[in-house]
């Protein structure tokens, strides 16, 4: 899709950003949504991107140097590992993140995390983490990690900004709404530790059922729904005293 093309629709579904700065004085979590190899690692399988990619490696980039930040000051981390059942299908999407392979785990640059005592690891087995969290006796893994952390604020990176990010989030601001997750007030995307994947319609037309999706004009409409729901987006974080 042409950059100009971009432009006008973002000039028309404008996302108004601010930025962050996270102190001591508000219990705030970081949640990290699938940056694992399936999705982020050349060559790692069906989804993951066949070439490097700025945005996805600018994703990871910024999510380590937020965990590494989150872990020196012993905040909590909830991180989402996407991972299925070899015979459990995700339509409309192919095999992928299949359970005990190295599609599965996070990325080289976070897997120091599995190590974090402040980091709880969800392996998840779909879209949305937040339903993906629901244990079998119906207790919520993501509901048990807010409530006794006591977090107020949370900040959600990770990837697919519009799939799984956009899923999880819009799930998780109608169950604050609906009182579940007492004492969350804010859900807070980080834009820039966001990225999707990227098929060009030129791309899809090659491919049996394919649909087109075009990496910056998803990125931007993730980022605009999950406005529109009652996100916080941000451009930049920092940490205050």
């Amino acid at each position: 899709m042409a950059s100009s093309t971009i432009e006008l629709l973002k000039e028309e579904l404008p996302v108004n950003q601010e930025s962050l700065v996270l102190s001591e004085d508000v219990k705030t979590g970081l949640v990290l949504v699938d940056i694992v190899n399936g999705f982020c690692t050349v060559g790692s399988g069906n989804l993951a991107p066949t070439q490097p990619d700025e945005q996805i490696s600018g994703m990871v980039d910024e999510s380590v140097k937020l965990a590494r930040v989150f872990c020196e000051k012993k905040w909590p981390i909830f991180a989402f590992l996407d991972s299925h059942h070899p015979d459990i299908p995700e339509p409309p999407y192919p095999p992928h993140c299949i359970a005990g392979t190295n599609e599965s785990k996070l990325v080289p640059a976070l897997e120091w995390l599995e190590n974090e005592p402040n980091a709880t690891l969800r392996c998840k087995d779909c879209i949305d983490g937040f339903l993906g969290s629901i244990e079998k006796d119906g207790s919520n893994l993501f509901i048990d990690w807010v409530r006794n952390n006591q977090i107020k604020k949370i900040l959600v990176v990770g990837i697919c900004t519009d799939v799984c990010v956009l899923d999880f989030v819009c799930s998780t601001l109608s169950a604050r709404n609906r009182g579940l997750l007492v004492p969350l007030e804010d859900v807070i995307v980080y834009s820039n530790g966001c990225a999707t994947f990227d098929l060009p319609i030129h791309v899809a037309n090659t491919m049996k059922d394919a649909i087109a999706h075009p990496q910056e004009l998803m990125h931007h409409i993730g980022l605009y729904i999950a406005k529109g729901r009652g996100a916080n987006v941000v451009s930049e974080v920092s940490f205050g005293a």
